[in-house]
């Protein structure tokens, strides 16, 4: 069970459009990871692993159907600066709450030329993210391993590029195929679409947001996986070298992929 008076309220199967969106007013990415079909033929359980946006905006209103979802831990990928600008998720009764940053350069470092390939430039992002955000990206896919933190809630800014990273690494070593993934990730160029419309009426002073910010074109999440495999033989062997145990893997692959 998760936390709350989850007994009035039910998130219905019907609710979660063709997207996996799961409809919570307050945010514009939060969704279902699962679904998929894994490793022989296995499906990825449903209402164990969610992806979103920030949840620092659930309000009281929403607080009865978020506790229906019945999410045990939240893993807030953000900066310690970005929680301290916009601060958490609420403090719900039964909620733990982990903020682990994948240490990574700003991208205000690194910025998109305009007209310059955005799906190769993201990809150059994750992998940078993957290089240097070892210790995060690993304790992150340990603490969603782990099925008594189940189910668990996996969010950043937009829910696309940091929280895409870990979805995309849990399902494919859940043995989700490639194509599943980068389609799951570039759900988020939808969300991003929401999202921005709300930016335009809520805060119309707010500059425009750049393109990488807003997009999530699924070369970017092949590009990032294919080069990853170059480098380190297997999505598994980089999350070794990241310290994600053998027993880790394991328990992801029990708990998250149905009998």
């Amino acid at each position: 069970m998760g936390f709350g008076p989850t007994g009035r309220y039910r998130v219905s199967v019907d609710a979660i459009d063709d997207n996996r969106r799961i409809p919570l007013p307050s945010t514009f990415n939060f969704r279902d990871v699962g679904g998929y079909l894994g490793h022989d033929g296995r499906a990825v359980r449903r209402g164990r692993l969610y992806r979103s946006d920030s949840l620092h905006r659930l309000g009281e209103q929403e607080r009865d159907a978020f506790a229906a979802i019945g999410i045990r831990t939240v893993i807030d990928l953000r900066r310690p600066t970005e929680v301290e600008r916009d601060g958490r998720v609420p403090a719900y009764p039964g909620l733990t709450y982990r903020n682990i940053h994948p240490e990574h350069e700003d991208w205000s470092a690194t910025p998109h030329e305009k007209g310059a390939d955005l799906a190769r430039y993201l990809a150059d992002r994750y992998a940078d993210l993957a290089q240097t955000g070892t210790a995060g990206l690993a304790e992150a896919i340990g603490l969603i391993a782990g099925s008594s933190n189940a189910p668990a809630v996996v969010h950043c800014v937009a829910g696309k590029d940091r929280t895409g990273i870990v979805c995309a690494l849990t399902l494919a070593v859940l043995g989700v195929d490639d194509a599943d993934i980068v389609a799951d990730y570039a759900l988020s160029t939808e969300a991003s679409a929401r999202f921005s419309a709300w930016l335009a009426t809520t805060l119309p002073h707010v500059v425009d947001v750049p393109e990488p910010f807003l997009t999530s074109p699924a070369e970017a999440m092949q590009i990032f996986l294919d080069e990853l495999r170059e480098g380190y033989g297997s999505v598994e062997a980089y999350l070794r070298h990241a310290g994600v145990t053998d027993e880790q893997l394991a328990a992801l692959r029990d708990h998250l992929l149905d009998a």
